[in-house]
């Protein structure tokens, strides 16, 4: 069935960079193409929170913490999104997870990737 795999996730410096990617299988009734992807964050003690999402026709959004830091693409060719996140802050510490969104049945997560930033 369909499956979303996250990579990328590590420990970084406070200031510094890391580029998240999710390689999804969404079956052969959709292209990947017509999904919304999107990343979202969840940390210790507070709400899931969306990071960014991008929608056909490739429209992104991102949430408030993140604008004008991350920055997420996709390559349909590859069925892989990606999240690039500069100018880390400790606050963005979390489990990311990346999602898949066409409508209330067909709506897939991935089992997240641990993102800390810390000196």
């Amino acid at each position: 069935q369909e499956q979303l795999v996250e990579s990328g996730g590590g420990l970084v410096q406070p200031g510094g960079s890391l580029r998240l990617s999710c390689v999804a299988s969404v079956g052969s009734s959709y292209a990947f193409s017509a999904y919304t992807m999107a990343w979202y964050r969840r940390a210790p003690g507070k709400e899931r929170e969306l990071v960014a999402s991008i929608s056909r026709p490739d429209r992104t959004n991102y949430g408030d913490p993140v604008k004008g830091r991350f920055s997420i693409s996709k390559d349909n060719a590859k069925n892989t999104v990606y999240l690039q996140m500069n100018s880390l802050k400790p606050e963005d510490t979390a489990v990311y997870y990346c999602n898949a969104y066409l409508n209330p049945a067909l709506d897939f997560w991935g089992p997240g990737t641990q993102v800390t930033v810390s000196t």
